[in-house]
């Protein structure tokens, strides 16, 4: 290899390790801030809204309903959905 190849391979080489770095740093510091939401809290289980139960509550069951629940919904509900958290757990769905 020649000196000015060589340079040139360690310049990329390099290069890819900075970008690799910046990437991963991006990534850490998301997971982070996703992590640290305060809106979240970890006491409960993941279906329950803040106050919808507590750690203690044997029976872990939430009230039906997009409100009800810890994370936000990604779309309006509509009868059917409705209905359907209302009948969780029942084996039965609704007929719609």
């Amino acid at each position: 290899m020649t000196k000015p190849h060589a340079a040139r391979s360690l310049a990329r080489l390099f290069l890819r390790a900075i970008v690799i770095a910046a990437a991963s740093t991006a990534v850490r510091r998301w997971w982070r801030a996703r992590a640290e939401d305060p809106a979240k809290h970890e006491d409960h289980s993941a279906a329950f809204a803040d106050r919808e139960t507590d750690a203690e509550n044997f029976d872990q069951t939430r009230s039906s309903g997009p409100d009800a629940m810890r994370d936000t919904v990604q779309r309006d509900w509509d009868a059917v959905d409705e209905a359907a958290d209302q009948s969780f757990p029942a084996s039965d769905p609704p007929a719609y």
